[in-house]
């Protein structure tokens, strides 16, 4: 890029725009990447592009197909992190369980996503990994019962629904029907009843009625999941979506948004109640928010303390012992129960 911004020379002032832009056809490569600068944790990208066809995304227009880094090489790149003294390690892609799809978008995988977590479980140096989010058609048994005698991944999944309606679903191009995604979250608190499971949910899609609106709340309600990241749908140009009929009115999104958003409310205190009197182990982060240190168990509880430089990126071994009386959904220790 910076190739290209250099070769750039001035043009003569015209009333046309200049666009420079590849055809995605022709993004048939894979570039490795992780972020640094936090002392605490690095998010590392092990897959790019998607394959699949969601009625409502634009990623395959714009990152291509679905294709990937290496076993190896990722493993090298934790290493690389393990040497800087980062604690935790996020793994990222666009559809994560997909990798194994060769760097050039080849169809015939020779790694999988379970191949790429065992060695890295192996990486002396990183205390812990979390998986960022993976489809639930490609979360499979095999994945759930590793992490849950892994040295390294935590007892945290993001495993995206979108809608607990079948109807909608199949509206929307997804994989699999709830009566899987069902399945998938029983297998985790199976192996892992203290696990955190996130969710993605989409409100007001094309056609969405309120009797499918309240599938997907009463879905959710029922579910065994800690939080939701709730998603307001919004028109995108060039997805299937965009030409469908039976449009939901703005007011009504924001509605099922706001009443989702409060379920999920309800759903992260149910979550962190139950672990009040229970050790876990906190990373600090470095973050100064109005005197406190923040930080997070294993299972992705966000606990704080009085702020202390010294417990920067530090692991302490804590009793969580009440959630806070101010609104906040975090667990409140003082400096007498944070062990040295």
């Amino acid at each position: 890029m910076l190739d290209y911004i250099n070769d750039l020379q001035e043009q003569p002032v015209t009333d046309k725009a200049l666009v420079y832009a590849s055809s995605i056809d022709e993004v048939d490569f894979y570039v490795d990447a992780y972020s640094y600068g936090d002392r605490t944790r690095t998010f590392l990208k092990v897959q790019d592009g998607c394959d699949y066809g969601c009625a409502f995304c634009t990623i395959p227009m714009a990152r291509g197909n679905s294709r990937s880094d290496t076993v190896d090489n990722v493993v090298e790149q934790a290493e690389n992190i393990a040497a800087s003294e980062v604690r935790e390690v996020v793994l990222t892609g666009v559809n994560i369980g997909d990798f194994g799809k060769g760097n050039s978008g080849g169809r015939k995988k020779q790694e999988q996503f379970i191949d790429l977590i065992r060695a890295l479980d192996d990486v002396e140096g990183i205390e812990r990994y979390r998986i960022s989010s993976i489809e639930p058609n490609l979360l499979t048994n095999e994945i759930i019962e590793f992490v849950a005698q892994s040295k390294r991944f935590v007892p945290h999944f993001h495993v995206p629904l979108q809608s607990g309606s079948n109807k909608m679903l199949n509206k929307m191009r997804r994989r699999y029907l709830r009566e899987l995604y069902a399945d998938r979250v029983d297998a985790i608190k199976t192996h892992m009843p203290d696990c955190c499971i996130g969710v993605d949910v989409i409100v007001g899609f094309p056609g969405e009625t309120e009797e499918d609106f309240l599938a997907t709340y009463n879905f959710l309600n029922e579910l065994d999941v800690s939080y939701l990241h709730v998603f307001t749908y919004s028109e995108r140009p060039g997805t299937a979506a965009a030409g469908m009929g039976g449009p939901v009115p703005n007011e009504v999104r924001k509605e099922r948004t706001r009443m989702l958003r409060g379920l999920s409310a309800k759903k992260r205190r149910y979550f962190y109640d139950q672990h009040i009197g229970s050790q876990r182990q906190v990373l600090m982060e470095s973050e100064n928010k109005d005197g406190w240190l923040h930080g997070f168990t294993e299972n992705y509880v966000k606990v704080r303390f009085p702020y202390d430089a010294a417990l920067i990126n530090q692991t302490r071994q804590v009793t969580l012992q009440q959630i806070a009386d101010d609104g906040n959904v975090d667990i409140v220790m003082t400096d007498e129960q944070i062990p040295a």
